[in-house]
């Protein structure tokens, strides 16, 4: 198979790697450390991030290593370093006027420039290959100021969907994209957005863990399912307004009484207050820890992807469905640009009154055939192909 190897890699970022969720770019990172040295920066703290977080553990610790000077560089594992960026950035995206953001913009970029160049001088690297992931603003002139092998601009979310970075990335976004080496995305929807500003933009597409999610195994029933009976609907991930249509839970739940629908994840303000929990066939058992969740999807009979289509969603892969199918199951989701990867596979809704009727499809045609055929599907989606791709990319390049 095609490896990127002997390189060095750094890698920059939205999360950092203290960030207590799921990340493409950390599992991206931990891929390719397998044969190359990859050094991850955490993103570096700005002034309205540490008045407003100043009780989170990961944030005290951050500015602790900033005030004591202490080892801010980090082997998490073979090939692999965490970086701590001592130098603090201003909170600059409340300033209306994008010409004068981008000069307060580009000190930012010079402080967080220098903190690089330390790490990868610590780390004795003559040169490496940059591989940011979907940060916009912060690492803007960073292709200029380090000077790396490759530049790459990866895109896993729709951000101008979001106001935060609209405000400025209506801009700013595309004369990054256009500068970058080679843009990377993991939906198809984004790969051809990256194409509109970067001819040499490629769809890596995404990986999921098959060897957590296995649907040749068997699991225990969870205790808090056992007094539940089926038809089980089941959606496990963040239970949140901007990315979860609550109009299709509700219809699952009133045009189909005699099914249970089980929600697990975290839910925001607007759900917790919800009327759905008032309603008798709707269970919200809140958050479990990730090696927890193959055996409650194991115990449903169909799972969901609700998804809410808007400018935020409607490019992202979903990872979730992945995990769906790895465990065998019956999927029906939201249809959307990148839901066409899965072809047969799943059903998909348009709308949210077309969920109960599909559900009903996947109960009556779910049999042995049809599992092995989603498990093998989801077989082919692994971080090992993204890696062998963002390889192909590169070697295109140079």
């Amino acid at each position: 198979m095609d490896l990127l190897q002997g390189k060095n890699i750094v890698i920059i970022g939205l999360q950092a790697w203290y960030t207590d969720i799921g990340s493409n770019c950390k599992s991206i990172a931990k891929e390719l450390s397998l044969h190359n040295k990859v050094l991850y920066i955490n993103m570096p703290l700005d002034r309205k991030t540490i008045a407003k977080h100043r009780n989170d553990p990961n944030i005290q610790r951050h500015l602790q290593i900033i005030r004591n000077k202490e080892n801010n560089l980090l082997e998490i594992a073979p090939g692999l370093w965490n970086y701590y960026p001592l130098n603090i950035l201003e909170s600059i995206n409340w300033i209306p006027f994008t010409p004068v953001f981008s000069l307060f913009n580009k000190i930012n970029n010079r402080r967080f420039s220098r903190d690089i160049k330390a790490a990868v001088a610590q780390m004795g690297f003559d040169n490496f290959i940059l591989f940011n992931d979907n940060d916009i603003f912060r690492s803007f002139y960073l292709k200029e100021l380090l000077k790396p092998e490759v530049y790459i601009y990866y895109s896993r979310d729709n951000l101008l969907g979001v106001d935060y970075w609209k405000r400025h990335g209506a801009a700013i976004e595309p004369a990054h994209i256009a500068k970058a080496d080679i843009g990377m995305a993991n939906s198809i929807y984004l790969a051809n957005y990256l194409r509109k500003y970067n001819g040499n933009s490629w769809y890596i597409g995404q990986g999921c863990n098959i060897t957590l999610f296995n649907g040749d195994q068997d699991y225990d029933l969870p205790e808090d399912l056992k007094t539940i009976s089926g038809p089980l609907i089941g959606f496990v991930g963040a239970i949140n307004t901007i990315r979860i249509d609550e109009r299709v839970i509700r219809c699952i739940a009133r045009e189909r009484p005699h099914w249970n629908i089980v929600l697990i994840g975290p839910e925001d303000d607007h759900f917790t207050d919800s009327d759905l929990h008032q309603m008798p066939n709707i269970r919200f058992l809140g958050k479990k820890p990730m090696e927890e969740l193959p055996r409650y999807i194991a115990a449903f009979d169909v799972c969901i992807n609700p998804q809410l289509i808007n400018p935020v969603t409607i490019g992202n892969y979903p990872l979730k469905v992945d995990e769906y199918l790895a465990m065998g199951k019956p999927v029906v989701a939201s249809r959307t640009d990148a839901m066409e990867i899965f072809g047969d596979n799943v059903y998909l809704a348009a709308t949210p009154d077309e969920f109960p009727a599909l559900i009903d499809r996947a109960l009556t045609e779910n049999n042995e055939e049809r599992r092995i055929e989603r498990i093998a599907l989801a077989r082919q989606h692994t971080w090992t192909e993204s890696a062998r791709q963002i390889y192909l990319a590169i070697k295109d390049t140079i």
